[in-house]
């Protein structure tokens, strides 16, 4: 689990990188690259969280 949250940061670090690359060069596949990036953490995090619930779903009930 701790291998999962560090590779999210890692990522999102990654996507803010290339959004400062955009930013200082004005090069569009810069944005491009940080918004692909942050959409697959996005739901890479969801589906991990997703199953989170599922798991602790039998003990609730």
């Amino acid at each position: 689990m701790l291998v999962f949250r560090w590779l999210v940061l890692l990522l999102l670090v990654a996507g803010a990188l290339c959004f400062a690359m955009y930013v200082g060069t004005g090069q569009f596949r810069y944005r491009v690259l940080g918004l692909r990036i942050v959409k697959w953490t996005v739901i890479a995090a969801l589906g991990f969280f997703a199953v989170l619930i599922l798991e602790r779903l039998p003990m609730l009930l």
